[in-house]
């Protein structure tokens, strides 16, 4: 199982530790690392940066979102970043949410699934040298009535492997029939079945099996003695997701939790995220909504719990190491989760 990791905003941290963190894990071994793209930094600005800053470590959108950009420019940023990291790129394709898509990009949300669909169809015709001549739901090239004409981007073909970050079942039909991988979030191994029983039908209509699709999956790490006040401190995370990622009536965590068997805590945690009633939110959390879903406890109760993760499939997994609070703290977790791992059996 390999080890991947994600960055954040660098618009909050020092710019020089960003580096140094990310070349930190790749000499730890580390074999990826995803940047995020929501309402701040963009998911392209920091790993072109970090291209050429480091040698080996595979580079990630974890997402480029498809309504900020168009499927063609998507490519073109796809093979230039490939292009300046040797080879080293993987792109991480996602819908986003109505909130952001229709509130930040002015973009109609609508039909989310068949703009990724032709997004992914458009960016592998691109890869492959073909000129883009393509006619879907969301997306028509060249635009009809115009001058325009089908052009072939001015780029030399490559292979470039596009994951896909999906939580509804449709979505995850479609990453397994089409992805390279798939970026998971609210991914419990106890409650694996949410989302692999999707993603193994979508496979087998397309001839394939999960063992086609790299299961990336992330998981929260916190590693301490005092279990309990571990276990807290992450329900504030946990309420957040529940209420507010996502509008009442489209929240794809919450959906997730929901089909994973907590319908009636997942509904109870958004009812009053929305009320205002953040507080009573995260007391709402029950214990297994942390537990079952991160890595949290002793060191022996960590490697436990990512053997689980191993267990059932997961073939990389993407730790999230916000619980340290320093840099130096940072480091001693991601070196730990590393070893944890390469102790799995």
């Amino acid at each position: 199982m390999k080890v991947h990791i994600g960055i954040g905003g660098y618009s909050r941290a020092n710019t020089s530790n960003l580096v140094d963190f990310v070349q930190a894990a790749e000499r730890l071994g580390v074999d990826g690392v995803w940047s995020a793209e929501a309402w701040g930094n963009d998911a392209i600005t920091s790993l072109a940066f970090l291209a050429g800053q480091t040698e080996r470590i595979h580079l990630g959108t974890g997402i480029m979102q498809i309504s900020a950009r168009v499927p063609a420019m998507a490519a073109m940023t796809a093979m230039s970043l490939d292009a300046l990291s040797h080879g080293r790129f993987r792109l991480g394709l996602g819908a986003s949410g109505p909130q952001v898509v229709e509130g930040l990009h002015g973009a109609s949300y609508a039909a989310p699934l068949t703009r990724l669909k032709e997004t992914v169809e458009i960016c592998r015709m691109a890869f492959a040298g073909e000129k883009l001549a393509y006619e879907g739901k969301k997306h028509v090239l060249p635009r009809p009535g115009g001058e325009g004409k089908a052009i072939r981007l001015d780029l030399p073909p490559v292979e470039i492997p596009i994951y896909l970050a999906t939580l509804a079942p449709k979505a995850l039909e479609f990453t397994g029939a089409a992805a390279d991988g798939w970026l998971g979030t609210s991914f419990s191994p106890e409650h694996a079945e949410a989302h692999f029983e999707y993603l193994r039908k979508g496979a087998e209509s397309a001839g394939r099996s999960l063992a086609d699709l790299d299961i990336c999956a992330a998981v929260s790490v916190a590693i301490g003695e005092n279990v309990d006040e571990l276990i807290d401190s992450r329900k504030a995370g946990v309420a957040f997701n529940m209420g507010g990622m996502g509008s009442a009536q489209t929240n794809f965590y919450n959906d997730a939790f929901k089909r994973a068997g907590y319908a009636d805590d997942a509904i109870a945690i958004q009812e009053l995220w929305i009320q205002g009633k953040r507080e009573e939110a995260v007391k709402r959390v029950p214990d297994a909504m942390v537990t079952e879903f991160q890595a949290i406890g002793t060191p022996d109760m960590v490697r436990e719990r990512l053997q689980k993760y191993r267990d059932v499939g997961v073939t990389s997994l993407n730790v999230r190491l916000d619980a340290a609070k320093s840099r130096e703290d940072r480091l001693d977790l991601l070196e730990s989760c590393v070893e944890l791992i390469g102790e799995l059996e």
